[in-house]
Order: C-alpha cells, then sequence, then structure tokens
C-alpha cells in the first residue's frame, strides 16, 4: 500500500509514461508493415521504390548515413499572426512528431534510401516514441544510437507563421560526442555532414572525417549562425566533401557576397556540387564533376508548414545524385519533394514517399489537357514518368503529424 500522496502520484505516473510508451500511435496513410528483416541485410532492400538507374543494392548495407540531435517537435500551424506578449493565439492544427536529425532521416528513408542514424534519445516517454516511430515505421536503421538513462528529450515548439516558422527549443548536450556514439561509420553509399561543429567543440574530430579521407561521397550543410557572425572557418572541411547545400542567407554570408549567383560562384571553387537554395525562388547549382551548371523555379504551391524543407531537398539531392541524374533533374525532383512536404504540416511526417510523388504525377499529367501552367510543368517534369510507371500503388506514402493516447492516467491508477 502506499503510504503518501505524493508517492501514489509518483506511481500514477510511472504507470502513465508505461502506457503512453506501449499505446503511442501514429495515424499513417497506406504506410508499409513494419515487420521487416534486420536493417542491412540484402533481403531489407526497399521493394516499394521504382529501380532508378545507377541504384546497386549490395555494394554497401546503407545508402545513407548520418548523425546529429533528436528533437521531439510540436508544431502549431494556422496561426494568425504571432504571439504578442499578454496575448493568446489560437493555432488552426497541431501535431507532433521527431524533428532534428530525424528530418533529413525521415525525408530519405521515404525515398527508398537504406538509412542509417546516430543520435541520443531520452529516456522518457518522448524518447521512447520516437526511436519506435523511426525504428519500426519508418524503417531507419538506429544501430548505432543509444538511449541514455536519466536524459531527456529535447523539446522545440515550432509557429509556423506566414509561410515561415519560429522555434523555441529547450534542451541539453548528449553525455557523449557524436564521435564516441558513431565509432567507425558503417559503410554507406553516402554521409550527411553538418560543417562547423569544429567551431563549437574546437579539438574535438567530426565523426565523418576519417570516411571522407577514405573516399567517402559526403553531403554537407550547415547550420543557423545565432551569433550571425558567419565565421568562414566553419567550412574549413569542404575540401572533404562531395556536395554543400546552404540556403542563400548561409551561402552570401559565409562567402561574403552580394548575390545568390555570386555565392554559388565562390562555393563552386571549393567543392564538386554546389548548390544554393533560394525558398520560393528556386535553387541553383554548379556540378564540375560532369560540367554542368542549372538553374530551376520552385513550384508554386501554398505552404502550410515549411518545416524540414531544406532537409526534404536534400534527401531528393542524395537520391539524384546517386542515381546519376542530370543536374537540372536532381533540383527539379528535390524542389517537387519539397513542395510536396510544405502543403502538409509535420516536418518529418510531411515528408513524401514515392506513393505521393506517383499520385502528384498522374494529377498533374491529367490537368495538363486544360491548363497551360500544368502542361508546362508535365514538360520540365516529364523524366519522371518512366520512374513512377514503376512505383507500386502501395508504396510509402506520408504519415499524419500526430500521437494519440488510448487511456488516460487515471485508468491506471493504484
Amino acid at each position: 500500500m502506499l503510504s503518501s500522496k505524493n508517492e501514489q502520484n509518483q506511481a500514477k505516473y510511472a504507470y502513465f509514461l508505461l502506457d503512453f510508451a506501449q499505446n503511442c500511435v501514429v495515424m499513417s496513410c497506406n504506410m508499409q508493415p513494419t515487420s521487416r528483416p534486420s536493417p542491412g541485410s540484402r533481403a531489407e532492400i526497399r521493394m516499394d521504390r521504382p529501380p532508378l538507374p545507377h541504384m546497386p543494392t549490395e555494394d554497401a548495407p546503407l545508402d545513407l548515413f548520418l548523425a546529429g540531435s533528436i528533437f521531439f517537435d510540436i508544431v502549431f500551424t494556422g496561426l494568425p499572426h504571432d504571439p504578442r506578449p499578454g496575448t493568446e493565439v489560437w493555432a488552426g492544427g497541431m501535431g507532433s512528431l521527431p524533428g532534428g536529425i530525424a528530418n533529413l532521416a525521415v525525408a530519405a528513408a521515404r525515398l527508398g534510401l537504406r538509412t542509417g542514424l546516430s543520435a541520443g534519445f531520452g529516456d522518457d516517454a518522448y524518447g521512447q516514441w520516437t526511436w519506435s516511430l523511426l525504428e519500426q515505421q519508418e524503417h531507419i536503421n538506429l544501430s548505432r544510437s543509444r538511449t541514455f538513462k536519466g536524459w531527456h528529450s529535447a523539446v522545440t515548439v515550432s509557429l509556423a507563421v506566414e509561410g515561415d516558422r519560429s522555434m523555441i527549443t529547450h534542451g541539453h548536450p548528449a553525455p557523449i560526442s557524436q564521435l564516441e556514439m558513431v565509432g567507425k561509420p558503417p559503410a554507406s553509399r553516402a554521409l550527411m555532414a553538418e560543417l562547423g561543429s569544429e567551431i563549437a567543440n574546437p579539438g574535438e574530430e567530426t565523426w565523418w572525417r576519417a570516411s571522407a579521407l577514405e573516399g567517402a561521397t559526403v553531403f554537407a550543410d550547415v547550420g543557423w549562425d545565432p551569433s550571425e557572425k558567419w565565421d568562414p572557418a566553419a567550412l574549413a572541411e569542404l575540401e572533404l566533401c562531395h556536395a554543400f547545400l546552404p540556403n542563400h542567407v548561409e551561402a552570401m554570408a559565409y562567402t561574403r557576397t552580394d548575390t545568390p549567383e555570386s555565392a554559388l560562384s565562390a562555393l563552386a571553387d571549393r567543392v564538386p556540387l554546389a548548390i544554393v537554395t533560394r525558398g520560393r525562388d528556386g535553387a541553383i547549382a554548379v556540378d564540375s564533376t560532369t560540367g554542368e551548371t542549372a538553374s530551376v523555379p520552385s513550384l508554386p504551391v501554398e505552404s502550410v508548414d515549411p518545416t524540414g524543407a531544406g532537409d526534404v531537398f536534400a534527401a531528393g539531392i542524395v537520391v539524384g545524385t546517386l542515381a546519376g541524374w542530370p543536374l537540372e533533374q536532381r533540383l527539379l525532383f528535390s524542389s517537387l519533394c519539397s513542395a510536396l512536404a510544405v502543403q502538409h504540416f509535420g516536418g518529418s511526417l510531411a515528408s513524401p514517399g514515392w506513393g505521393d510523388i506517383a499520385d502528384w504525377w498522374e494529377r498533374t499529367k491529367r490537368a495538363a489537357s486544360g491548363n497551360a501552367e500544368a502542361a508546362a510543368t508535365a514538360q520540365r517534369y516529364g523524366f519522371l514518368g518512366d520512374i513512377v510507371n514503376q512505383v507500386s500503388h502501395t508504396a510509402v506514402r506520408r504519415a499524419e503529424a500526430t500521437f494519440g493516447l488510448l487511456t488516460e492516467v487515471e485508468k491506471h491508477a493504484p
């Protein structure tokens, strides 16, 4: 028998966490069954993706490996304006989902890449739910991830207003470094890295450096600099990378240039594949390995939640590059993936799968017969025809960004 009210409350909370972890469910739309062989095995290769050209399946256990920080994101959408001090604003929509590095991991997995992730997870209900979702629903290999006892999950609240977002985050550094957590990265066709960590952690080697020196194909991004100093030293390791994908603000700030085009030119001198995203103005790129340059517009869509749009774009670039597509097609495909994602709230869980891409292609072809703009879009994206024709009707589609409790705390009171 429990001797105090405090002990009774603790017991209720313990039952609540147990029920939370066991009964949180993600409402999915046509997602694949969770019974799968072990990640990295030959049988684990995703059969719901189209057979992309030049995508061998036996040269490495993984297509993409990445490491970073996981956040439990709570996203509010449909806000009429930013909250002002002393006021309350009601949102039109709300969702909960894995955030941070999970945005890119989920986007890559949805596009059929065999994806491995190294991250620290809290041992709280948020961490347990996030691990379960990534491993069981999204089929991401978490063999290099760890759960830390007594370490709580980082939480971000994202407010989507007028096509942009603001965020509030609370969290603590992981108990060990990414290098210690990853160890020697597993064999993978590509790595995704974030530049600038050597500035934040001087003297600490980045987890991907050794693999890059051995010839790994590294796609790099750079995080937002809250100090807005934009130290060029953050790009010191570009020489080890195959591709760099900053947005136009970051690109101009780090290169000390005045236009996205000038920034791209400066970056193209330092990395084989330089890409600068320009939001609603599309993307520009130079691939010195093929001698290609390209500029593509964005798809005009109504943006509900831009959270993770850059990660979805990056996943598309990895797919197109590994598949050997021409540069313009890589940019178009990545812009399409981003456009499909921002029309739904939910960051990582709004990432499109091949089923969503096939659905969009069929709608666009049907609209092309009576709409000049749709006809131009269908012509521009004509390269998708042969690919999506091979997509199964059961191919992966996005999931809703929410979870629900099947029971309440009081029902488990002792």
